[in-house]
């Protein structure tokens, strides 16, 4: 049976049909835009072409979304239609279609405000369990969109898991400070501490999902790298994120300075990914340890297919002042 991919075009759609194609696993993506993975090109606000698009499609993976890098450029209008409007119109088509298995991907993003700690309290410590208390558009419409599948699911049946995704995009920080600490290759490396994850663990942990949905009936699981943190580390790592590295990773001070690289001054959160490695059986390879391996063989820490997707922006023009506007 076929696996549906929505957003084909897009960092993690392409991946999603990287990986498929490339296991020979019967597989259809579609997007709004064409590219060289998109088997079909549509509108999934648009009912008629979902339903086209669903015959023979046993699993579904959805990962067509308007990002927060759109909060500037599209209307609340837009949002509401993607996110909102169009999971809608996927869960219904899904559920005609006799759909076995469907996996929406929304964000950490919905966790919002709940993500930064106010002045001296400890980093927080980011689970499922966390309530989500959007700052924007985006963060309101994946939080609604999550809800309409825990909908299905006890009222339908139908067995869905949400994944809240922690960044994975290659391109720099929206926030003109942050990206003044830390060249591109090192933020990123830092993020791998508490706020990343490679694109190819997102993808197992999409794939897996899949498979195991129909067992697991409704759930919704962090997908970020695993911290090497712990509970008791949560205030050092507000006050000097360092000192605690220094700790854990004797050798990464060294390391990074071979690069021209610094440690982290403080981190606000930590995700934790313990309940999607127990349920999904999800063993996600790149984290701050896989960093300072590569660093020491000298290769590059980014995945072969983080490198092949490589970096698409979110909009056809450029910015001078950052990646995209902020609103």
């Amino acid at each position: 049976m076929t696996i549906l991919i929505t957003g084909s075009a897009g960092h993690l759609g392409e991946a999603l049909m990287r990986t498929l194609r490339a296991s020979s696993q019967a597989v259809r993506g579609i997007d709004i835009a064409s590219s060289g993975f998109t088997d079909r090109t549509g509108s999934i606000v648009d009912r008629a072409f979902v339903r086209g698009c669903m015959k023979g499609v046993r699993t579904v993976i959805h990962a067509a979304t308007l990002h927060k890098p759109h909060v500037a450029t599209h209307s609340l209008q837009e949002f509401v239609d993607t996110n909102i409007t169009g999971t809608l119109v996927l869960l219904e088509e899904a559920m005609a279609a006799g759909v076995g298995s469907f996996v929406f991907t929304s964000t950490t993003s919905t966790f919002g405000y709940a993500l930064t700690p106010a002045e001296g309290m400890p980093a927080a410590w980011i689970t499922e369990d966390v309530t989500p208390v959007p700052k924007n558009i985006y963060g309101v419409t994946k939080t609604s969109a999550e809800s309409l599948c825990e909908l299905f699911h006890r009222k339908q049946q139908l067995p869905v898991v949400v994944l809240k995704t922690s960044r994975f995009f290659p391109e720099e920080d929206d926030d003109a400070a942050a990206r003044s600490l830390h060249s591109l290759d090192n933020a990123q490396a830092n993020e791998l501490l508490h706020r990343r994850a490679d694109i190819e663990d997102v993808v197992q942990a999409h794939l897996l999902a899949a498979r195991h949905a129909p067992r697991i009936g409704f759930g919704r699981y962090i997908i970020s790298a695993t911290t090497p943190f712990a509970r008791d580390d949560l205030q050092m790592l507000r006050e000097n994120a360092a000192a605690v590295l220094r700790r854990l990773f004797p050798e990464a001070e060294a390391l990074y300075a071979k690069q021209g690289w610094t440690l982290p001054r403080q981190l606000d959160r930590v995700y934790v990914n313990e309940l999607a490695r127990r349920d999904l059986g999800w063993q996600p390879r790149h984290d701050f340890a896989h960093v300072l391996r590569s660093l020491r063989e000298g290769r590059d820490f980014r995945s072969q297919l983080a490198r092949k997707v490589g970096s698409k922006g979110y909009h056809a023009e450029a910015f001078d002042d950052g990646p995209y506007p902020v609103a």
